[in-house]
Parts: C-alpha cells; structure tokens; sequence
C-alpha cells in the first residue's frame, strides 16, 4: 500500500500533497489580468506599457511567473537572504511552467553576482533557478555566460535612473552567442535596469534575441531611463 506522502506548504504551513505551496496558495499567487508584453508590468488593459513605447528595451520579452507582492516577497526574500533552497525548487517549477509555451531559446543564462556578493551570500539565487528551469525544459544552461566585471551597490532605494548608471558596463559575455536566443534567468525584475544592461550585453556580442525569464516583476511602474 502506497502512503499519501504529505508536507507542509511553504506559505500557510497546512498539509498538501504537492510539494512547495498548496493549490490554495498557488491560486492566491497566481498573476492574473494584463502584462506588458515588453517588459510584464502589470496593466489595467492589452496592450504595451508607456516606457516600452516611447523607448524599446535592448530585451525582446519578459516573462514573470509571479507579481512580486505579498506573501510572495517574503518567499522570495527567505530564497535569496536565508538560502531557503526549497523555496528556490519551488519558484524555479513555477518559473519553468509560466515559459513553458513561450519561445524556446538555445540557451539559459543567469543573471551573475559579484565576487563579494557570492561570498557575502554563499550561492547565486539566479543560478539556482536557471539550473531549474534549464533542466525542465531540457535547455542548454551556461552559468559562466555572463560575468559581473565589479561590485556594484544594492539596486534597492535607486530610482531607475540610478539604477541604470549603477550597472553601466558591468557586464560582460564571455562565450559566443552570435544569432543564438538567450533566457536571462533572474529572481526579481523591478525597472529593468539589469536586464536592459546585460541584454545590450548579449546584443552587442550578437545574439539574436534576449528574453526576460523572471520569478517575481514587481507592480510599480519605472523609467528604464
């Protein structure tokens, strides 16, 4: 006889089957309504956001599997902060099923840390989830694609244009991409800045299309320039 083999979900803490978050929870997560289909902001209608039109991202398309609101920031934060790796299973599963019938690229990249950031933390967050989604999807993953050339201080308190100068030319690719698609995996996408730098990156080293693969996109609004 074949036990019912139960956990606990990660949010609400009551009894599931499934592994990560309960079906409540998932449907409580769950984004719902219109997103740009430039950058996934969310949008009160279909359509493309006001800083897509007036300035095309260097990226061709984001895909997000969550808002970043709560409860779900908190997941996020117990993921990057508190190296809470099932919290890392369980949005690289759902990042991997929100792409799932997108575009299929030739390669997944992550978006890199500094060398004191990796110290500081231990693991690269981005890494884990490209890992995961990778390997859902049976994707070649190069974690050593993209290389943050310097430190550069936190992103959070900086408005976007800020954000936009603080990551400047700190990224460089270090394998050929010419005419290949590339999946930037990251945790968090709040005005683009780092995706739209590491996307003119890839661009500049040939690659045909950049997309956005994303765990969280938070619901405000911001100027990548």
């Amino acid at each position: 006889m074949v036990r019912d083999r139960r956990t606990d979900c990660l949010l609400c803490l009551e009894s599931t089957a499934q592994t990560g978050l309960c079906q409540n929870c998932e449907r409580l997560l769950a984004r719902t309504g219109f997103v740009c289909p430039g950058c996934a902001i969310p949008l009160a209608a279909r359509g493309w956001c006001g800083n897509c039109l007036r300035g095309p991202p260097a990226f061709d398309g984001v895909v997000a599997a969550f808002d970043y609101r709560f409860p779900l920031d908190r997941l996020v934060q117990r993921f990057k902060f508190s190296a809470d790796l099932a919290v890392g299973a369980t949005l690289g599963d759902a990042l991997a099923r929100a792409v799932a019938h997108g575009p299929r690229p030739d390669l997944v990249v992550a978006s890199p840390i500094s060398a004191a950031r990796l110290r500081e933390r231990g693991f690269n967050p981005a890494l884990l989830l490209a890992r995961r989604v990778a390997s859902r999807h049976g994707i070649a993953l190069d974690g050593d694609c993209l290389a943050k050339m310097r430190h550069t201080p936190p992103q959070t308190g900086l408005d976007a244009a800020a954000r936009l100068a603080n990551v400047r030319g700190a990224f460089a690719v270090t394998r050929r991409v010419a005419e290949l698609h590339v999946a930037i995996v990251d945790d968090v996408m709040t005005t683009g800045a780092t995706l739209e730098e590491m996307a003119r990156a890839l661009k500049d080293r040939g690659a045909a299309r950049v997309s956005g693969w994303v765990a969280a996109r938070t619901p405000e609004p911001g100027r990548r320039s």
